[in-house]
């Protein structure tokens, strides 16, 4: 058997175009002797695709199987070829890098530093493209650049930079320049000795310079074969004639062939069908042929829509779904999916959107399916990549609670032994960093919490702990192999632990599948490092993190063979029964062409370079190749996070083209297309729907007597009084609530600088001469900034504000001190009132004594002052500071008649209002004040969440225990007694 007759074929779209070239091939040979099929060699452009091809071979019998070639790895063609071997790409990469760093620091306005190997990617995609195409530096640095003198003095001197690098590759060629010259010696060697048997070069479109110089070289054998996939039969030859101009034409899913054609001087009809295959539903092919003319030539649609036929049967099998909002898009997939699995059909989710494929799989889970993945997880999203990752954060930037107690939890730390121990120390240590606010842990203060636990491994882990946080990188730049040396043994001392076993080493960072995968991915950094010139720390990240991303692993627990999530990609290569075409927005599928920094479309065209479109097209081809399979399902979200979005072009085009033929039913078709897909997202609707619960009532618990507080001090008082279910929860159910796990520089915080500010300042009052007490107050201020507020920023903003105030508070000080003396600061006390068996305590910012014996009582406020009427009803502060005072409960200062009790301001608003003793006698208020605490003395009493906060937004430590928001403010108050 023989292909002398015939050089090319092509599949239709929707064909399974692996299943067809494997059964195509066995047919046209069915009758030949066995050694006739193993002299074939075939070409295909992916491992992916040789791999399922050899699977369909493997599962014929009684065949010898052809050889089998893929695009990247040519050798097995022509052994005699000897070519020296490529060097790692990290290799070429860092050597790039290096010439990259010189340039941006002899010209630092070229370019930002943190764009370093992020610009070094981009130019290295633009040499290699370059090498594809043929294309050198003369022909670019010959461009007419006339109106872009600006951008292309800079895109100039990187050039410099591709120019030097091609030299010193000419020699030793990267993968890429290896890659060309190996087909060109191919090329050379069957000019001189053509390959008398079979040669099919299957699956690709030629849309790369090299690939379609070896499509020209195989079509030029006796026996050569070109097998086009997804090629449209359809399509006339006037509107193959059309897509003359690449400018116009790029992004069209036929244009790879009109290339293709012009370089083998060829002609579309002399393409024959391979084999007899036609499309699954050839009357769509036909439908979706015409609906993606190029743009300048749909006004064919007018005259050739009117002659398509079995509109309705073209578009039976397919579904319109438009969902709300990508989550409802996500979870009418997964309930098809759901669906398909139940019916025994291979469903295939085909999307480059990883977020909705992220949200299908959370979706499917609930149901137990668990879809085979083929992209898999990126390597830095894996545990040993965001391990690896934090690391490197922590030796970059320091450590902070937060990041501390996020690397302390991650399950590969202290995974080299006694992991039990670890988690209950890192539980401990956590209550212990919260409860005292620390935002970056010490060394000190570690070794001081570890000598306090009873725990014979604390000082040791403690250690371990302090050794993680002092961790830094050198303040210059180093050797890449020593910062990559750092980062591992950093990382590994991390998973090792303070206990390991005699096997944990490393830990579990370099164990199971993504362990494996990320020391591969470092062992090529290793090994690539000798070609590396001394980085920053910051650069190393950035080089680290860029080369981790580039990595994926595969690595899930007994998918379901039948539900799978196919990238556009894999979908070129495989069939199923149900095919889910998901994202369908712009931006999303197709997706928007990154930015080229280099040149733009005039220029890459003139260039001999490739244009932006040209991913476009490729991803219109694989739509139209998707789109012709059987039963299909096309679907998007009507809105993003952010906005409304715009159907991609191809669902545009065809549901203006459905829409448009009324006459042939095509509007009815696609009002039927969309039917289907409401009628899903009503499923999910129904799926999602919940019957409204009775609203809960606020809560008031009413517990026994002897289970009431017995003690409470001032300042929860008001609590008591606006919010007493925090009452209850903490001193009845003793509840504290958990500080936030990364401390801030909050009101409270600065409400404590401002205390020990006054304190301390009042103390060193008599010590001051009157020249010298400005002085005086900006040094306590500015040791208490540097003692007690870690974070620069705040401490210069603090630092103004208290420096702003200086005057005015020696000035009221001033005043203050004719009329007493500071006779308490910071002071402690506490009253029993016997008849209820009941502990007032306080604590007093200031007493002042006159020389008449009387009393000044002072509270510094940071925040809102409260008004008199605030005070006599809610805020009794003031008021029972001072009885306190007047019973002589503070400890060195006896009984005594209080003048007057006012709070101070220092916040924004400074003010000094007094408690209104005139409009509410102190002993009145007293009265009150024990009939308040009898009446929370008695089981009839509930302790009312909410009750009367000052307003409806305010925050209560105990909302989520009272479940608040489960109940209305208005809702009458639930009083349960507890025994």
């Amino acid at each position: 058997m023989n292909f002398k007759d015939q050089t090319l074929f092509g599949l239709p779209p929707g064909a399974d175009f692996a299943a067809a070239l494997v059964d195509g091939l066995c047919a046209k040979f069915a009758m030949a002797p066995p050694a006739d099929l193993a002299r074939v060699q075939i070409i295909v452009n992916t491992r992916r695709l040789a791999r399922r091809v050899s699977d369909l071979f493997a599962a014929k019998e009684n065949i010898l199987h052809p050889k089998l070639h893929v695009l990247n790895d040519l050798s097995g063609l022509a052994p005699q070829i000897m070519l020296p071997a490529a060097p790692p790409a990290l290799s070429s990469r860092f050597e790039l890098l290096a010439l990259v760093e010189k340039l941006l620091a002899q010209q630092p306005d070229l370019a930002a530093r943190s764009a370093l190997f992020d610009l070094t990617d981009s130019l290295a995609q633009l040499i290699e493209e370059m090498q594809d195409e043929g294309v050198g530096v003369a022909e670019l640095k010959g461009l007419n650049v006339s109106d872009q003198s600006g951008h292309w003095q800079r895109t100039h001197a990187f050039l410099t930079i591709a120019a030097e690098y091609l030299a010193g590759r000419a020699a030793h060629p990267d993968m890429v320049s290896r890659q060309r010259q190996m087909v060109e010696q191919i090329s050379a060697s069957w000019q001189i000795a053509p390959i008398p048997s079979p040669v099919i070069l299957a699956g690709s479109t030629g849309s790369r310079g090299t690939t379609l110089s070896l499509m020209k070289a195989v079509a030029a054998l006796p026996q050569g074969v070109l097998l086009l996939p997804g090629f449209d039969f359809d399509m006339p030859m006037q509107a193959w004639s059309d897509m003359a101009h690449a400018l116009d034409s790029e992004d069209h899913p036929q244009y790879r062939f009109v290339k293709l054609f012009a370089a083998l001087a060829a002609e579309p009809r002399q393409v024959a069908r391979w084999a007899g295959v036609k499309a699954p539903v050839p009357a769509r092919g036909a439908l979706v042929s015409l609906a993606l003319r190029p743009a300048p030539v749909t006004d064919c649609w007018l005259s050739e829509g009117p002659a398509l036929r079995d509109i309705a049967g073209a578009t039976s099998a397919m579904t319109l779904l438009e969902a709300p909002s990508p989550r409802l898009e996500a979870m009418a997939i997964a309930m098809r999916l759901r669906e398909a699995a139940e019916e025994g059909l291979t469903a295939a989710l085909i999307t480059p959107d990883r977020g909705l494929t992220r949200q299908v799989s959370a979706a499917l889970s609930q149901w137990g399916i668990i879809p085979d993945d083929s992209a898999g997880m990126p390597l830095h999203l894996s545990p040993p990549g965001r391990l690896l990752r934090q690391a490197l954060g922590i030796l970059g930037q320091g450590v902070s609670t937060p990041t501390l107690l996020a690397l302390l939890k991650h399950p590969l730390a202290h995974s080299g032994g006694a992991r039990n121990e670890h988690l209950l120390l890192t539980r401990d240590l956590e209550l212990y960093l919260r409860a005292k606010a620390i935002p970056f842990p010490q060394s000190a203060g570690l070794q001081a919490w570890a000598q306090k636990q009873n725990n014979p491994m604390a000082l040791s882990w403690a250690g371990w702990v302090s050794d993680i946080c002092a961790a830094h990188w050198p303040a210059d730049s180093a050797p890449f192999a020593d910062l990559l040396s750092q980062h591992l043994t950093y990382a590994e001392a991390i998973c090792r632990g303070s206990r390991p076993d005699e096997d944990g080493e490393a830990g579990g960072l370099w164990q199971q599948k993504a362990g494996r995968q990320a020391r591969e991915t470092v062992k090529a950094l290793q090994a690539a490092a000798a070609s590396a010139a001394a980085v920053l720390p910051f650069d190393y990240a950035g080089v680290f993190n860029g080369v981790l991303a580039q990595n994926e692993v595969r690595d899930r627990d007994a998918p379901h063979p039948k539900i799978l999530i196919w990238g556009t990609l894999e979908a070129r290569v495989q069939g199923a029964d149900l095919l889910i075409l998901a994202g369908l927005n712009e931006g999303v599928w197709p997706q928007v062409p990154p930015p080229d920094p280099w040149l733009n479309r005039r220029l890459r065209h003139e260039a001999g370079l490739l244009l932006p479109e040209r991913r476009i097209g490729l991803s219109a081809h694989d739509f139209q190749q998707a789109i012709a399979a059987g039963q299909v399902w096309l679907t998007r979200s009507v809105r993003n996070e952010e906005a409304q979005t715009i159907p991609a072009r191809w669902v545009n085009r065809l549901t203006n083209l459905l829409n448009g033929l009324p006459e042939n039913g095509g509007a009815q078709a696609f009002s039927a297309m969309r039917a289907r897909g409401d009628a899903y997202l009503k499923r999910v609707e129904s799926f999602e729907s919940w019957q409204p619960a009775p609203a809960a009532l606020r809560p008031a618990p009413a517990p026994p007597k002897a289970a009431r507080p017995q003690k409470l001090s001032v300042t929860e008082i008001k609590t008591l009084i606006r919010d007493p279910y925090a009452i209850y929860a903490k001193h009845v159910l003793g509840l504290q609530p958990l500080e936030p796990i990364e401390p801030v520089p909050d009101s409270r915080l600065r409400g404590v600088i401002y205390h020990a500010l006054m304190e301390q300042f009042i103390k060193a009052w008599p010590d001051c001469a009157p020249e010298d007490r400005r002085r005086r107050f900006v040094e306590i201020s500015e040791a208490l900034l540097c003692a007690q507020v870690p974070w620069p920023s705040h401490q210069a903003f603090w630092r103004s504000r208290l420096r702003a105030m200086a005057d005015w508070v020696i000035a009221e000080e001033e005043r203050r001190q004719t009329r007493g003396q500071p006779l308490v600061l910071e002071g402690r006390g506490a009253v029993l009132l016997p008849e209820l068996q009941f502990t007032l305590s306080a604590i007093v910012d200031r007493i002042d004594m006159s020389q008449g014996a009387g009393l000044y009582l002072y509270d510094y406020k940071t925040g809102a002052v409260p008004t008199p009427d605030q005070q006599k009803v809610f805020d009794k502060q003031l008021y029972l500071l001072a009885a306190i005072a007047q019973q002589g409960g503070f400890e060195n200062l006896q009984p005594g008649e209080v003048v007057e009790a006012a709070f101070i301001g220092l916040g924004a608003a400074k003010k000094y209002q007094a408690a209104p003793f005139d409009k509410e006698p102190l002993a009145q208020a007293w009265e009150k004040f024990k009939h308040l605490i009898a009446s929370y003395q008695s089981e009839e009493t509930g302790f009312q969440a909410r009750r009367a906060l000052f307003r409806v937004e305010d925050y209560s430590p105990y909302d989520q225990l009272s479940r608040y928001g489960e109940w209305s403010l208005s809702a009458p108050a639930r009083h349960e007694v507890l025994k």
